[in-house]
């Protein structure tokens, strides 16, 4: 990727930062959901594809914001 200018590394450190909020919020919400009696599984697992899908975008946008070096 090209380098980043200083808007455009605001802009993904600052999604970088709702991402994990939403990982952290759906962490929550899965250990909740485990301990409860009636736990719809389906559910459950929508919930735990998506924390892994914002894992792996949140490595992504990381790796972004690291800086290109000339070899």
């Amino acid at each position: 990727m090209s380098e980043l200018n200083e808007e455009e590394a605001k802009a993904l450190q600052l999604r970088l930062e709702q991402l994990r909020l939403e990982h952290r919020d759906l962490d929550d919400i899965i250990e909740r959901l485990i301990h409860d009696p009636h736990i719809d599984q389906l559910q459950l697992k929508r919930l735990k594809k998506r924390k892994l899908f914002l894992k792996d975008l949140m490595k992504r946008l990381e790796s972004d914001l690291i800086p290109d070096l000339d070899a």
